[in-house]
């Protein structure tokens, strides 16, 4: 059986999936993060394709924290080469605090909009 806390964030993750989705035009910003990495990627939900997807599992920085952020701006340098400013934000039933966040505010200094 799996434990509790990963069903909750399944559970909050299937609740966040019916209200957000991506298109073309504003791709979904996917977020998984394990006790390790971070990894973030741009989906269009109508074809089912990942656009463009970043990770730390190769970043220098020393912090977790800052290794996010830098994801963040790495995600949204990948999606201005594909002409993409808008997303919707899909923090994959994780709580918007710390290394999420983090990611958010990269992205959002990078140039994106959610």
């Amino acid at each position: 059986m799996k434990n509790l806390k990963l069903q909750k964030r399944i559970r909050a993750h299937k609740k966040i999936r019916s209200r957000v989705a991506g298109t073309p035009e504003v791709p979904r910003l996917a977020v998984f993060r394990s006790n390790q990495f971070i990894y973030a990627q741009l989906i269009d939900d109508t074809i089912g394709k990942t656009l463009v997807a970043a990770n730390d599992l190769k970043t220098g920085e020393k912090s977790k924290i800052e290794r996010a952020k830098k994801v963040g701006s790495d995600i949204a340098a990948l999606a201005k080469g594909k002409n993409i400013t808008k997303v919707v934000f899909d923090r994959g039933g994780f709580g918007y605090k710390g290394r999420v966040a983090a990611l958010a505010e990269g992205a959002r200094a990078g140039g994106l909009t959610f």
